[in-house]
């Protein structure tokens, strides 16, 4: 029997996404090239891995048990590679998985940051929602992943980086609107039909609902925009409002002409921002280097947002 590492990749992509078109462009090959492999591992093992079906594939017994196998080599494969490159190069490779609405406006700062400090620290980042972080994490093809707290998932050690504000944001008249019959602006004022949020999936848009306190099927939110750059731009042209990170302040302020902000009555909504990694995860002095990297750079964001918007109270203005 000879299987190779990327068949078996191909199959555990397979078995994630439960479709072969959607594998093969997250795997970057043609639907054809990765359908081979596949057939080629079931050829091996002597039976079908899985049922095909129109528009999904089920999972066989026997799948089950490949895939499990699958993940414990495939994890394997990728820590050997990781010492590999560490004893040639004399650093540490670590493997760091950032959430969309956090991911362009921390990680330029927090590597040049790293860079300065010289922790010795060889990071590859990769970028994606919450639910895939986490699988990453449990899998082992992530280190370490920065997402808001709490992050939901078991056997993992959070460490709290820092908290960020919400803001309103929306154009000058459509906040002019919401200020005229609320002298303090809370975000319970705001109705399903002014918002306009990130599409369904971001932990973003499940933290904006719980605060204004709206339920995901309430009639007239529109849910559509698939980044911050898109959300604001939206917003700045006068479609709706939405409520803005403040770590994300500097940059869609900037980039998004037209686009105003403004704080909540006090106290405001915020989410808090952390790093998490495995709980088994050996020699994990890095971790509490990193975070306290990554916890300098964010504060540092955050408080050029609030002397150019102000600052962020926890109480009630007199």
């Amino acid at each position: 029997m000879s299987f190779t590492l990327r068949q078996l990749g191909y199959f555990k992509a397979l078995c994630e996404h439960r479709n072969f078109g959607r594998a093969a462009e997250a795997c970057h090959v043609s639907q054809p090239a990765l359908s081979v492999q596949v057939k080629a591992l079931e050829d091996l093992m002597g039976g079908i891995l899985v049922e095909r079906r129109a528009r999904d594939v089920v999972l066989t017994p026997l799948g089950r048990e490949v895939l499990a196998q699958s993940e414990a080599i495939l994890m394997a494969a990728a820590q050997l590679d990781r010492l590999a490159r560490d004893q040639n190069s004399g650093r540490k490779s670590l493997s760091l998985g950032v959430i969309p609405t956090i991911a362009p406006y921390l990680l330029p700062g927090l590597l040049a940051d790293l860079r300065a400090h010289d922790l010795q620290l060889n990071i590859q980042v990769r970028e994606a929602r919450t639910e895939r972080l986490l699988e990453a994490l449990q899998s082992g093809a992530l280190d370490a992943a920065i997402m808001a707290l709490p992050s939901g998932g078991s056997g993992l050690v959070e460490a709290e980086l820092f908290e960020d504000h919400f803001l309103l944001a929306g154009s000058a008249n459509r906040l002019a609107q919401v200020n005229a019959g609320h002298p303090r602006v809370e975000p319970s004022d705001l109705q399903p039909d002014q918002l306009m949020l990130l599409e369904d999936g971001h932990c973003l848009t499940d933290q904006a609902l719980e605060v204004c306190g709206v339920a995901r099927s309430a009639a007239g939110i529109n849910m559509g925009a698939g980044s911050l750059a898109t959300l604001s731009r939206l917003v700045a042209a006068g479609f709706g409002l939405t409520l803005m990170p403040e770590l994300a302040l500097a940059a869609e302020c900037t980039a998004a002409q037209g686009l105003c902000v403004q704080r909540f009555s006090a106290p405001q909504p915020k989410r808090r921002i952390g790093l998490v990694r495995r709980a088994s995860t050996a020699e994990a002095d890095w971790f509490q280097e990193l975070a306290r990297v990554a916890r300098q750079t964010g504060l540092g964001i955050l408080e050029v947002a609030q002397n150019d918007y102000g600052p962020a109270t926890g109480e009630p203005e007199p």
